[in-house]
């Protein structure tokens, strides 16, 4: 056997065996395997998309108007701080609309300006009058906060599925302010659901308690009754207050009521400075989420909790009260914890969202589909039946017609398909039935080529060519002509995953891999078949 032979046989059989190496974590098979086959060799195979293991399909909407309200809110509780801080006497802040209304000693104005200018320059000074001014959200900062809501939205997102644990999710921004969330063999939806579209949105705020409205409220309510308590003492509480409540489920009867607290609509801390927050146990077996802020809000919590000793601080979780403990010391450290009746999953769902972040603005579903197992299976057979019967179509086609050339066709068929296996495997493709259906067209494209090969052949034997000569002019002749329709291929199949989404760049990948393998096998592979059969023995006639 001649060295270039041997050395294209030995190329093949390394590319067969390293396709199964990566092919073995995809099959039943690998969990019989030892454990050291993980550390060393490969252990991610191919995933199934959604269409095949089923799973849930989300289309989320942000609210980008709602993150514009935040940021307005935000301003309003940092202002007053601000102007104290440079010694101007506020008399009075509120918000109306997205205008910001202020109120101060007439002196005051220019030192007011200075403030607006230099901590606020988002902000810009709609109307001026004695001793009062209106702040307006500058244009384009209203367009810089949508625009970047479904960015900000989408990355946090990520994070608390990243977390949950799904393997290869699909998130992506779909549209100006929609996120397309696809989770594949998902077994808990509505719980993802929740963790998804939680705004987190975490705050510490002091209980006024001194005010009499706070000592009329009832001490517990139904759990429907919320609108009721909120339309009774609407009007009657200060504006710079609130009624919330805190969610009490009895531990015996499972029975859930609120408790209302009137409290400062004013956060004292917000949970954007947060660091870390895990599950923890206190001594009662309970579950607890232990949170701990960084430099800076550890430094806030310290200060606010000196400031209001013997007062409640509520910590609030998207305006539901968790715990409103009575502060009875300084709590230096940064450390705090949200207490409630807490199951380990509740627990953990929440120390998720509070470690990915708060959302910048609420998010609506607008589309959820749940795609179930059975439907999943059901596509898996049917695009398993559709490739074997195409495949075995083929290769009897092929063997009748071409006879011995149409079995080597078949086996570069065959091989064709292992390589193509192995290449989404090391890739870690996550196959769809867009991606099957790209497969069973490069099984299609695979025997194009050799009819092409074989039918220049077959004209180079009818002008009385020897066996030798003749293959490797038909050869020569139709290399020209199959690059160049693969070549064509390959750039329709680039266009579709640049511009595509989803399933169709999973079809652009198959169509890829399988036209670059396909220029392999049908060039070198069944070449390299002729030759080892023409060197071995004289051939005089070939069957084609």
């Amino acid at each position: 056997m001649k060295k270039g032979i041997r050395g294209r046989i030995i190329f093949i059989l390394v590319t067969v065996f390293v396709s199964f190496l990566f092919f073995l974590p995809s099959t039943p098979l690998y969990s019989k395997l030892p454990p050291w086959w993980g550390k060393y060799l490969p252990n991610k195979g191919i995933t199934l998309g959604l269409d095949l293991q089923g799973g849930m399909h989300l289309v989320l909407e942000v609210q980008g108007e709602k993150a514009v309200d935040n940021t307005v809110d935000r301003t309003v509780g940092s202002l007053k701080g601000s102007l104290e801080a440079k010694k101007v006497a506020v008399q009075s802040i509120k918000r109306e609309g997205r205008e910001i209304l202020l109120s101060f000693a007439p002196e005051s104005k220019e030192a007011v300006s200075k403030v607006v200018d230099q901590d606020y320059p988002n902000f810009v000074i709609k109307q001026s009058g004695a001793g009062e001014v209106v702040l307006a959200l500058r244009e384009t900062e209203v367009k810089r906060i949508l625009d970047n809501s479904t960015s900000q939205a989408l990355e946090t997102i990520r994070n608390r599925i990243d977390q949950f644990g799904v393997s290869e999710p699909l998130i992506q921004k779909q549209g100006a302010n929609q996120i397309l969330v696809q989770l594949p063999g998902i077994k808990e939806p509505q719980r993802a659901i929740a963790l998804i579209g939680r705004t987190a949105l975490l705050e510490f705020k002091l209980l006024d308690d001194e005010n009499p409205i706070a000592r009329q409220l009832p001490p517990r309510v139904e759990g429907d009754e919320e609108a009721k308590i909120l339309q009774e003492y609407q009007g009657k509480i200060p504006p710079t207050d609130q009624i919330l409540f805190e969610r009490v489920v009895d531990s015996e009867t499972g029975k859930v009521t609120k408790r209302p607290y009137l409290v400062k609509s004013q956060a004292a801390l917000s949970g954007d400075l947060l660091s870390d927050a895990r599950v923890s146990i206190d001594q009662f077996n309970g579950k607890y989420v232990a949170i701990t802020f960084d430099p800076i809000g550890a430094k806030l919590f310290e200060k606010v909790t000196e400031e209001n000793r013997r007062h409640r601080l509520a910590i609030v979780l998207d305006n539901t009260i968790y715990s409103a403990p009575v502060i009875n010391e300084k709590i230096s450290g940064g450390r705090a914890q949200i207490s409630g009746s807490f199951t380990t999953q509740q627990a953990n769902d929440l120390a998720i969202v509070l470690r990915a972040g708060a959302l910048p603005a609420p998010v609506t579903i607008i589309q959820n589909v749940t795609v179930g197992p059975s439907l999943g299976q059901d596509s898996i057979e049917k695009g398993l039946k559709a490739g074997v019967i195409g495949t075995a179509l083929v290769v009897v086609f092929m063997a009748f017609y071409y006879r011995f050339s149409g079995l080597v066709a078949d086996f570069t068929l065959v091989l064709n398909v292992i390589l193509l296996i192995g290449a989404l495997a090391a890739l870690n493709a996550t196959l769809t039935l867009p991606g099957i259906a790209g497969i069973i067209l490069t099984i299609g494209m695979a025997v194009d080529s050799n009819v092409l090969i074989f039918e220049r052949i077959r004209e180079e034997l009818r002008a009385g060519k020897p066996v030798r000569l003749a293959v490797n002019a038909g050869y020569d002749k139709a290399f020209l002509t199959i690059v160049d329709s693969h070549v064509t291929t390959l750039i329709t199949a680039f266009v579709l995953f640049i511009f595509g989404t989803g399933p169709i760049k999973g079809f652009a990948v198959t169509l890829s891999l399988g036209v670059i393998i396909n220029l392999f096998t049908s060039l070198v592979g069944t070449k390299v078949v002729y030759d080892l059969v023409i060197n071995r023995r004289k051939v005089e006639r070939l069957s084609i």
